[in-house]
């Protein structure tokens, strides 16, 4: 499954009654959580032992966790509660109808799109499990590390970049908007220099 060695699988379940009893959710949160979340299993554990060729720096195992969902409209802090409750190095599979979107924390939350299941696939780049880390976070988040920058900088700097274009798109609207010529000037003064501030 999703092209990782036979020797990674391991297609443990994950009983959410045990999840709710182990870190004492409340009526409202597990309600919550399963309106969204059929089935837990831990699908792959991709460790030194079960990939003999990968090296361990800091990161000991990385695990596969397949959530089955109930709708594809799921709610994302459910997923994002799941990585805190599991203090494990984990990408999580969202299936829901033959298709599967993969999820991954560092930093934040990041999200891969949609594709069919049967297709979709999580290669084992690099020589250690920090190096495969790294690059199924880059994958899945889309993450295009530039400039010597580690992942964790170029997370840091990809979030800046988004905040300040969010910023321009919002000044751009109200210039448009702004019937005083000399307010519109020092809008348009304000959105040069937070273009120039965008790498």
């Amino acid at each position: 499954m999703f092209n990782l060695p036979a020797n990674t699988e391991v297609n443990k379940a994950l009983l959410k009654k045990a999840i709710f009893a182990m870190f004492g959710l409340k009526a409202a949160q597990r309600d919550h959580f399963d309106e969204d979340i059929s089935r837990l299993v831990i699908s792959h554990e991709i460790t030194t032992r079960s990939v003999p060729a990968l090296a361990t720096v800091d990161i000991r195992g990385i695990y596969v966790v397949t959530v089955l969902l109930k709708r594809r409209d799921f709610d994302h802090r459910n997923i994002e509660l799941l990585t805190k409750l599991i203090p494990q190095k984990m990408v999580i599979a969202l299936l829901h109808n033959e298709q599967v979107q993969f999820a991954i924390f560092h930093e934040r939350l990041f999200f891969s799109p949609w594709q069919p299941a049967a297709e979709a696939s999580l290669p084992l780049n690099g020589l250690s499990l920090d190096d495969v880390w790294q690059s199924m976070v880059t994958t899945i988040g889309d993450i295009d590390i530039k400039d010597g920058n580690t992942l964790t900088e170029q997370i840091t700097l990809d979030e800046q970049q988004e905040k300040l274009r969010k910023l321009i798109a919002a000044l751009e609207s109200k210039m448009r908007k702004e019937k005083q010529p000399r307010r519109k000037f020092e809008l348009h003064q304000q959105i040069l220099k937070l273009k120039s501030d965008l790498c």
